[in-house]
């Protein structure tokens, strides 16, 4: 890419899913919805599903104009070209992951509930910052809780875009905008509706 994507409105994450057609199914219907931005996150599946799952899904964001971003795996994300990788506390450093995918790509940081650690993403090169948990998460049970004051502090601090993530709802994501998130990173909420594409729907009018 010669221009990165902006890292705003829905954040659809994906689930953990060893049924590749179901889940491009589910996320057909989210990115029919409005997600402008879909996360791959498999942490039950081996390699060889997740080159499949992956190399399936880029075909699909492309077909929607949409940014791909793979958690975890920056090997991953070059290997099937995707906009860009996430990267956690344990998933290695953002130097390496930037020499690896170049200057044009998309990394984004995982912060906790650690301004410190933006700072430094930021300093460091990140193209986005993510803090979470805001909301008790089904997917992470166990996870930081953050207050969604700490968004705002980023705000001030930070020009560079701001992810929230953890049990976001339709009811809840109003707060967090306010607070100055420029996007909703959503996996159950979305991927586990009764209608994935009224969910997605749903959440893509916040940012009308």
């Amino acid at each position: 890419m010669n221009q990165k994507l902006a890292i705003k409105g829905l954040y659809a994450i994906t689930p953990d899913s060893a049924d590749t057609p179901e889940l491009l199914h589910r996320t057909r219907l989210v990115l029919s919805g409005g997600a402008s931005v879909l996360q791959y996150r498999n942490k039950s599946a081996d390699a060889a599903l997740r080159l499949e799952q992956a190399t399936a899904l880029r075909e699909l964001t492309r077909e929607f104009s949409v940014s791909f971003i793979v958690n975890d795996d920056a090997q991953l994300a070059a290997q099937v070209d995707a906009e860009g990788v996430h990267l956690g506390k344990t998933d290695g450093e953002l130097k390496a992951a930037r020499a690896l995918l170049g200057a044009g790509k998309i990394i984004g940081i995982s912060c906790y509930n650690q301004l410190f650690l933006a700072k430094e993403a930021v300093a460091a090169g990140a193209d986005y910052v993510a803090f979470g948990a805001f909301y008790p998460s089904t997917v992470k049970p166990y996870a930081v809780r953050v207050e969604i004051e700490l968004l705002r502090q980023a705000r001030a601090q930070f020009a560079a875009p701001l992810v929230a993530i953890g049990g976001i709802t339709v009811q809840n994501a109003s707060a967090l905008l306010e607070a100055g998130a420029d996007s909703l990173a959503v996996i159950s909420a979305v991927f586990d509706a009764d209608n994935c594409k009224v969910a997605a729907q749903d959440f893509s009018r916040f940012f009308i």
